[in-house]
């Protein structure tokens, strides 16, 4: 698969670079992101980052898309979206914040690009979006982004609280309006 560059409204969606190692280690640490996402070892100093990075940019095995999701303007680091367990024309997406761009729609359009480029690059049909259900934050973005709620998966996923959690999965299908 090739690295792609998407942009969206005030955002430019690029491929991970070794450089973002130390911004990824400041994100990657902020409590709210710590809490939902699982990241052992990427916290604990900056090799660890590279690694989550260099992970992050190897679209090799064809499973995943990971990109940095950027200020348009200034290049400054605002959070990240991946496509991760891509199968056939199935995928799950994921996403992060930093603090500084929460409340600004930031997460919702960086959704909302990767999900068309999805669909019309990579052929896909459906992708599901999940979330703990004690994040009302991931649930707006999921409904902003045109992700429909289909229902509640019980204690399905152990976040970075290292607690199992009930999730609500959310899902677009390419013939979505």
């Amino acid at each position: 698969m090739d690295h792609v560059d998407i942009t969206a409204p005030g955002l430019l969606l690029r491929p991970w670079r070794v450089t973002d190692s130390a911004a990824v280690l400041d994100a990657l640490r902020e409590p709210a992101i710590a809490r939902w996402n699982p990241t052992r070892g990427v916290t604990d100093d900056l090799a660890g980052a590279t690694d989550w990075v260099r992970h992050r940019a190897d679209w090799s095995g064809g499973d995943h898309v990971s990109l940095a999701v950027t200020s348009a303007a200034d290049g400054a680091l605002l959070g990240s979206v991946s496509l991760h367990q891509i199968r056939g024309e199935d995928a799950s997406i994921g996403y992060w914040t930093v603090a500084a761009a929460r409340g600004a729609g930031v997460a919702s359009r960086a959704v909302v690009a990767l999900t068309t480029w999805a669909f019309a690059e990579l052929r896909l049909h459906r992708i599901e979006l999940c979330h703990a259900v004690a994040n009302p934050a991931s649930c707006r973005v999921a409904a902003r982004a045109g992700y429909r709620a289909e229902g509640t998966l019980r204690e399905a996923y152990r976040y970075g609280d290292g607690r199992r959690h009930d999730e609500h999965l959310h899902a677009r299908l390419a013939t979505d309006g």
